[in-house]
């Protein structure tokens, strides 16, 4: 059993500070082998971040916060708010933007390392990738 708090983790490299400007605190990662690694990711308001996770699968729920998120493809527009899960479930291409400061739990599959930062196209590299 593991039982991780948020003030374990702050402060520690578990604590993820993009140059975006977002926060994650990385709860689960892979050296964790649960098959997955589970977030909380803090956007301030106003930031506005393009994504997209071509090697990973994301599930993402707001629990505190709201803004708005767009998907490129499409150009569909989605209210994001308390309550509000959305999986990016075909590797979506995606923009995010905080109206005031959002509080995310994130987790992906395959499980990130804990170091990861956006590349110049959005995504994460997967850990064989960093070799």
């Amino acid at each position: 059993m593991k039982i991780v708090r948020l003030e374990d983790i702050a402060g520690t490299d578990r604590e993820v500070r993009s140059p975006a400007g977002w926060t994650s605190y990385r709860f689960l990662l892979k050296n964790d082998d649960m098959g997955f690694s589970f977030h909380e990711t803090v956007f301030p308001p106003g930031l506005e971040v393009r994504m997209w996770y071509k090697n990973h699968l994301e599930a993402v729920y707001c629990y505190q916060g709201t803004g708005v998120l767009t998907n490129l493809e499409t150009g569909e527009q989605h209210e994001i708010k308390p309550g509000t899960l959305y999986a990016l479930d075909k590797h979506d291409q995606h923009v995010l933007k905080a109206h005031t400061q959002l509080h995310l739990v994130c987790a992906f599959n395959p499980p990130v390392t804990g170091r990861e930062v956006h590349d110049e196209d959005g995504s994460y590299r997967l850990p064989e990738q960093d070799d």
